[in-house]
């Protein structure tokens, strides 16, 4: 009887969210706690947006929530593993659609240009001869690399500096390390927000890409449960309220 309940409960965990002691489900969302405003450490509570709707989700379905920051380069053996349920933190679908069992796209997130305010650089044509930064392992760092889909635009940088995460790629862009980002959008909104005055975002956008909720492959199971109840959330007002705590722009909601 002992042999069966260790599988038994193997079998459930690999089905969908862990149990907890108590008997609730518990829900493991890998995430990157320096992507704000989808994910970020204030104090010494973990927020943005993509937690807040995952929190929600939790609170609907009577699971227990548990954000769990990882590596940004170990979210595939973090999931593999099963140390996370899923990856939900602005999480780009474009280029590794095979990789993953998706969710519904849910955020249209397109690739811009920060720069500093007053900067020469008006265009995407202006970066010839920069220095541009990416954060890592991204579309956009693979779409202006040398096979990707916006290769002639990176070829005409000084370089493409590959940094760990936005927040360093901004604060060299702020002291001159850099002369611009290549980011997601929302990320470079909140920037522009928090630090008026210093950024500008030019009009000219690099790439368009949607953010999806990403589980391991073939966990089609949990991700369909995790949808219903997201599209709810969606469907009562509820994402456009938690968007608007952190100025992500509602016409960038797209799930319905």
């Amino acid at each position: 009887m002992k042999k069966l309940m260790i599988v038994l409960a193997a079998a459930a965990a690999l089905a969908g969210c862990a149990e907890r002691d108590d008997g609730t489900r518990k829900f493991t969302v890998g995430f990157d706690a320096d992507f704000p405003p989808y994910g970020f450490k204030q104090g010494s509570e973990y927020k943005g947006f993509d937690l807040d709707l995952a929190r929600e989700v939790c609170r609907r379905k009577g699971w227990t929530f548990v954000a769990n920051p990882i590596n940004w380069d170990t979210k595939d053996m973090e999931l593999n593993s099963g140390a996370i349920d899923c990856i939900w933190n602005g999480f780009t679908m474009q280029g590794r659609e095979d990789k993953y069992t998706w969710t519904a796209a849910y955020v249209d997130n397109s690739q811009v240009v920060l720069v500093k305010a007053g900067s020469p650089i008006r265009k995407l044509a202006d970066l010839a001869g920069r220095i541009v930064g990416v954060q890592t392992d991204t579309p956009v760092q693979k779409a202006l690399g040398p096979e990707g889909d916006r290769k002639e635009l990176g070829s005409t940088f000084k370089s493409l500096v590959v940094m760990p995460n936005y927040n360093q790629a901004v604060n060299e862009l702020n002291m001159g390390g850099v002369d611009a980002v290549a980011m997601d959008i929302g990320v470079a909104q909140k920037k522009m927000a928090d630090l008026p005055g210093k950024f500008e975002m030019l009009e000219e956008i690099v790439m368009t890409e949607t953010y999806g909720i990403g589980f391991k492959l073939g966990n089609t199971a949990l991700r369909d449960e995790v949808e219903a109840t997201l599209k709810e959330i969606f469907a009562d007002g509820t994402a456009a309220r938690i968007a608007a705590e952190y100025r992500i722009e509602p016409k960038s909601l797209i799930l319905k």
